[in-house]
C-alpha cells in the first residue's frame, strides 16, 4: 500500500496537513488518517513525499516513510518513483490518495483480487453508483465551479472509457434516471504499468482534468473499474469546505 501526498497542491496547499477530526474530538494530520485506513488493510504501507514537513508528519505516527523526487507530477509517478525501494517481487501495488481516509474496510484486497482475476488490465479502481446526496453533492460542486469528486463512464466488462472532474453522462444534472458513478481514488496497477508510467507522455486529456489515470487511457492501456456496493458517506478532501463533510462521516462512524 502507497499513499502519495505532496504539500504543494494547486488546489488546496498544505493539504495533507489539514487536521481532521474524528469521533472523540481528536484532530489527526489528513495524511495520517489516510495512512490509518490503508494499515487498516492489512497490507504493509508506505507514506510517499517529497516534502520533510509531510516525513516528519507521518513518521510521529508511526508510518513507514519514503522520500520521493519533487518533480513527481501526481500520484501515480510518486509511486512508480518508489519502486526501486520495493520488493521486486512485489507484482501488484496498490495507491491510495493521500485524502481518502474514508476508504471502505476489505476494499483494498478486493481490488487486488480483481487485478488478479483481470489479465488484460494494466490497472483497475473502484467506482460506485451515487446515491442521492452524493449525486447532488458533486452536481453542485460542478455548477459552482468548484473541482469535487470525480465521475467514470466505462464499457461492457467494466472497462473505463473515460473519467471528468464534471459529472457525466451528460445530462445527470437534469434526468436522475441517468447513472452517475463516483470513482475512489485508490489504484491498483501491475507492476510493469506502473514502472511503465513515467516514460509515457503526459496526455492531454489528463492535463485537462487534472486526473493521472487518464495517461494510461490515452496511452492505449487498458483500466478496468470495479464496480462496488454504494458507498452513502463517502467524500474526499477536495478542497477545504470538504473537510466538515469527512469528519460528519468519521464522527457517525465512530472513528477516533
Amino acid at each position: 500500500m502507497l499513499v502519495p501526498a505532496r504539500y504543494r497542491s494547486q488546489r488546496f496547499p498544505g493539504k495533507p496537513l489539514t487536521p481532521i477530526v474524528g469521533a472523540g474530538g481528536t484532530p489527526r494530520p489528513l495524511v495520517v488518517r489516510s495512512w490509518q485506513a490503508a494499515t487498516a488493510s492489512g497490507f504493509p504501507s508506505w507514506v510517499l513525499t517529497d516534502d520533510e514537513r509531510i516525513a516528519d508528519c507521518a513518521a510521529l505516527a508511526g508510518a513507514k516513510v519514503l522520500m520521493t523526487p519533487e518533480r513527481c507530477a501526481n500520484g501515480t509517478e510518486r509511486c512508480a518513483a518508489a519502486l526501486g525501494d520495493l520488493a521486486k517481487d512485489t507484482e501488484i501495488l496498490v495507491n491510495l490518495q493521500g485524502d481518502s481516509p474514508l476508504v471502505p474496510h476489505g476494499l483494498i484486497a478486493h481490488l487486488v483480487s480483481e487485478l488478479r482475476a483481470r489479465p488484460a488490465a494494466a490497472m483497475v479502481t473502484p467506482v460506485f453508483a451515487a446515491p442521492r446526496a452524493v449525486r447532488q453533492r458533486l452536481i453542485e460542486d460542478w455548477s459552482a465551479g468548484r473541482v469535487g469528486g470525480t465521475s467514470a463512464v466505462f464499457g461492457a466488462g467494466g472497462r473505463a472509457l473515460y473519467f471528468s472532474k464534471r459529472p457525466l453522462p451528460y445530462g445527470v444534472e437534469a434526468d436522475e434516471t441517468l447513472p452517475l458513478h463516483l470513482h475512489i481514488g485508490i489504484y491498483a496497477y501491475r507492476r510493469a504499468a506502473l514502472a511503465a508510467y513515467p516514460g509515457l507522455p503526459a496526455s492531454p486529456l489528463e492535463l485537462a482534468e487534472g486526473l493521472e489515470q487518464l495517461r494510461f487511457l490515452e496511452n492505449g492501456l487498458r483500466v478496468d473499474v470495479v464496480t462496488i456496493p454504494p458507498v452513502p458517506d463517502f467524500w474526499e478532501v477536495n478542497n477545504p469546505g470538504d473537510v466538515p463533510i469527512v469528519e460528519r462521516a468519521l464522527a457517525m462512524r465512530g472513528t477516533e
